[in-house]
């Protein structure tokens, strides 16, 4: 079984950065069974999940994000990170932690249980 944890969430000013933090842990870096990509999604209240960033094969961030949002990952360690700069209100959301799991010839969406980020002043 495989689990996401998440970390870095909290309140900060418009302006203001955050890193957010994921790690995968459990039956994973064996030979059947990898991590190949992670990333992050946010949910505003009364919205729907939208995608933030994902790495794997190629590194993806949101268009209207990028400039300001950069995410890394470390195969080794199977975590990855959400740099988030020039934050706005907008920016106000769960963000939720996503891992792609392979395992027996079968991928998984697997998500973490969120962290929440308020952008106020």
């Amino acid at each position: 079984q495989v689990q996401l944890t998440e970390s870095g969430g909290g309140l900060v000013q418009p302006g203001g950065s955050l890193r957010l933090s994921c790690a995968a842990s459990g039956d994973i870096n064996t030979s059947n069974s990898t991590i190949n990509g992670m990333g992050w999604y946010r949910q505003a209240p009364g919205q729907e999940r939208e995608f933030v960033a994902t790495t794997g094969g190629s590194t993806r961030v949101a268009e209207h994000l990028k400039g300001r949002f950069t995410i890394t990952r470390d195969n080794a360690k199977n975590t990855v990170d959400l740099q988030m700069n020039s934050l706005r209100p907008e920016d106000t959301a769960v963000y939720f932690c996503v891992a792609y799991h392979y395992r027996a010839g079968i991928t998984r969406v697997l998500w973490g249980q969120g962290t929440q980020v308020t952008v106020s002043s």
